[in-house]
């Protein structure tokens, strides 16, 4: 269930942040920007705060997201529209996007994610070994401890 809510919270401001810049500025069609929602969400959702999240940084899932939006938005508008240069608007729009996932990945590690890490560090395949060493691992004779002892003492 909180991966469902992230999810919508993700697709929901994706939505309102590409219909800004796409639909209002640039003047693409609702549904297109709905399609590059969905499918950024989802892609960026996988790949970006499941995968390279928990394993890396925020600032290395930013960058990470802010390259699969820019490729994801640039690819789909082009195959979407004819004849303009899209690379500006959708370099615009990854940045907005990117903006908002700084802030995003907070929310995700903080409320999706920390539960999946504290279980994954609890599960039975992840057992931790610890090496013990004594003195039997290289055993003296008891004359020879008594001689150092006596070494010892004297000086």
């Amino acid at each position: 269930m909180k991966h469902l809510k992230a999810l919508a919270i993700k697709f929901i401001s994706s939505l309102v942040l590409l219909y800004v810049i796409l639909g209002l500025f640039y003047g693409m069609e609702f549904r297109n920007v709905f399609l590059i929602s969905f499918v950024l969400g989802i892609v960026a959702y996988l790949i970006g705060d499941l995968l390279i999240l928990p394993r890396t940084n925020n600032i290395v899932a930013t960058l990470a997201d802010f390259g699969l939006a820019l490729f994801f938005i640039w690819f789909m508008s082009e195959s979407f529209t004819r004849g303009d240069n899209l690379f500006t608007v959708s370099l615009l729009a990854a940045l907005g996007v990117t903006l908002f996932e700084y802030f995003f990945h907070k929310y995700v590690s903080n409320n999706v994610t920390r539960e999946d890490n504290q279980e994954r560090l609890n599960s039975s395949t992840n057992l931790r070994f610890q090496t013990e060493a004594s003195e039997d691992l290289s055993p003296q004779r008891n004359d020879m401890k008594t001689d150092r002892n006596k070494e010892n003492q004297s000086e």
